[in-house]
């Protein structure tokens, strides 16, 4: 699909500055946008009262900002930016630390929503740094939203709408990737789908559904590139033809441990392997305890 490779910066919301940080991270085209998973999610689709917080926990509120946000100095390199809001249940004291630009970013007496660490002493609810946005927004709030990995000065918030766009863009235009037979037996989601549950998922269960779908078909596609290499090899290439006059039992019988028959069976098909001009690659498996150790170091294999 062309439009796969099209640059990020032309992306809605990237543009040249942006699109030269977001190559920092291997993002330099849509596909590379669509592609570049979540490390994990948070739920933050369910909205609690304030009276029901517990301290410690990570938790989204809905309420009503009381006042303008009010600043405090607590020292030169540290200011701290409070904001009291107040739901059906109770209040909550909201802090930011050294933030200037949102001081202003709050009106009195509207609502927002709010998520982020909960500090609760002696009944009294403190919230530390949290994310907000209008109580009507859910594009950071009032659902699961994913965590991805960042570097150079990108916020998670920036790349969430990088790729959401990114994804948008794309909507119904993904070419499927999987026979329609494998997708109905196991019941996998459709490739435009499982692109957009993997990053933005409506609940953990199509996340799950979403992940099963792209594992499958990174493993699918990795298994088939390694028998096209196996074909390629066996078609074009000559591998060594041992001696076939070359005993390996005079190997085994100066072995210190008798060989199992499971052993003795494979020693014999790559014997027979090793005579041929075919190329051979095998792994040796055995269980803890099989001597496949000693086999391999004895044998040469």
């Amino acid at each position: 699909m062309d439009n796969l490779n099209k640059d990020i910066q032309y992306v809605k919301g990237v543009g040249p500055a942006r699109a030269e940080i977001l190559k920092k991270i291997g993002i330099n085209t849509l596909g590379d946008a669509i592609y570049y998973f979540p490390r994990g999610h948070e739920d933050r689709g369910k909205v609690k009262n304030i009276s029901e917080l517990i301290d410690g926990e990570e938790a989204l509120i809905s309420a009503f900002a009381i006042c303008k946000i009010s600043e405090y100095r607590a020292n030169p390199r540290l200011t701290i930016y409070k904001l009291m809001v107040r739901d059906e249940t109770g209040a909550c004291q909201i802090n930011w630390y050294n933030q200037k630009y949102l001081k202003n970013s709050i009106k009195p007496n509207e609502r927002y929503k709010f998520y982020g660490k909960v500090s609760k002493k002696a009944g009294r609810a403190d919230m530390q740094s949290p994310v907000f946005e209008p109580a009507d927004s859910i594009k950071n709030t009032g659902r699961i939203v994913p965590i991805y990995p960042l570097t150079y000065n990108l916020t998670q918030n920036a790349i969430r709408n990088v790729i959401e766009n990114a994804i948008n863009s794309l909507v119904g235009k993904l070419e499927e990737t999987l026979p329609d037979y494998i997708i109905n037996k196991y019941k996998f989601l459709d490739n435009n789908s499982a692109i957009r549950q993997i990053h933005f998922p409506d609940s953990f269960e199509m996340f799950n559904k979403a992940r099963d779908r792209l594992v499958f078909e990174e493993l699918l596609s990795m298994q088939l590139a390694l028998l096209s290499l196996k074909s390629k090899y066996e078609i074009n290439d000559a591998g060594i033809s041992f001696d076939k006059t070359a005993k390996m039992s005079d190997i085994i019988d100066i072995l210190p441990f008798k060989l199992t028959g499971a052993q003795q069976r494979v020693l014999e098909e790559i014997d027979r392997d090793m005579e041929d001009s075919k190329p051979m690659n095998r792994l040796l498996q055995g269980d803890v305890g099989s001597r496949k150790n000693n086999c391999s170091t004895n044998c040469c294999l």
